[in-house]
């Protein structure tokens, strides 16, 4: 087990190929300040480098998971804002929207675990996850038109991808509080549970039972071909298969599957 703290706000804790990262800024109800954005990108890419990690549990410290953009200390930095609306190089992300990327870029699945508030762009951090498992009464909120706002943090896609226009539409433009309950009626949420975090790792320990490159390349299949022609995710869907049968995990799954023995994987091979 190893635990890294990154730029006083997030830590890392690798656990039986399991990452579990906690947003650590209990007394601001981890609101997003840029020493807090900035040290969730450089966790995320702590764990692309590291193929034995299988899965990512994300949370929050406190009474919260993340009440959202800590305005008050974001905009005593007005060169700092600026620079992190704009785009370096090829990235198709400025820091606001990386900040909620990075964990569905990653190669491997992300479990978003939701207590207490969940507003703005901690909720777009939610549904970039692949998961989100969150308590009954956990209070949610698109709050940023309260702010004179829009999202702005990847909520653009993240939404279309779970509900339809007219319920993103009403959930951005009123900023009105939901719960977890409500939340999975309207499909935002995978699962309710009272304790969320057992379930998350009862999710992450069935993953760890699968080849590590399958995970990968299912999560990479889904991402890549959901909203594309019919053409096009048949292309992705045997380049990724081909991929697969050129694996060393692929054979260890296949072999133990014959024989009825559980399979000893070894660590992802590659990024999907």
């Amino acid at each position: 087990m190893t635990i890294q703290t990154i730029q006083n706000r997030v830590t890392l804790e690798k656990r039986d190929g399991i990452a579990y990262v906690t947003l650590s800024r209990a007394d601001k109800y981890n609101g997003l300040d840029f020493p807090m954005m900035e040290g969730l990108v450089e966790t995320a890419r702590l764990i692309r480098k590291d193929r034995d990690l299988r899965a990512v549990i994300l949370q929050g410290d406190g009474k919260a998971f993340c009440a959202g953009l800590d305005f008050g200390t974001v905009m005593k930095q007005p060169v700092k804002l600026l620079r992190s609306f704009t785009k370096y190089g090829i990235k198709k992300t400025n820091l606001f929207q990386e900040v909620c990327w990075c964990w569905r870029e990653l190669p491997v699945p992300v479990i978003a675990v939701l207590h207490g508030y969940c507003y703005g762009g901690g909720m777009q951090i939610a549904l970039a996850a692949d998961f989100r498992i969150t308590t009954p009464d956990c209070e949610m909120s698109i709050m940023e038109i309260q702010w004179g706002m829009i999202p702005d943090m990847t909520g653009t896609v993240t939404l279309r991808e779970l509900v339809p226009m007219d319920v993103a539409k009403e959930l951005t433009m009123t900023g009105r509080l939901f719960t977890g309950d409500e939340a999975k009626a309207m499909n935002l949420v995978t699962r309710v549970a009272t304790n969320p975090m057992e379930e998350a790792e009862k999710l992450a320990q069935a993953i760890k039972t699968r080849s590590p490159d399958a995970i990968s390349a299912s999560k990479a299949l889904f991402q890549q071909s959901w909203n594309a022609p019919e053409a096009q995710a048949f292309d992705v869907e045997s380049k990724l298969q081909f991929k697969m049968l050129r694996s060393k995990n692929q054979r260890r799954a296949m072999q133990a599957n014959m024989k009825k023995e559980t399979p000893q994987f070894g660590p992802r091979e590659r990024d999907y």
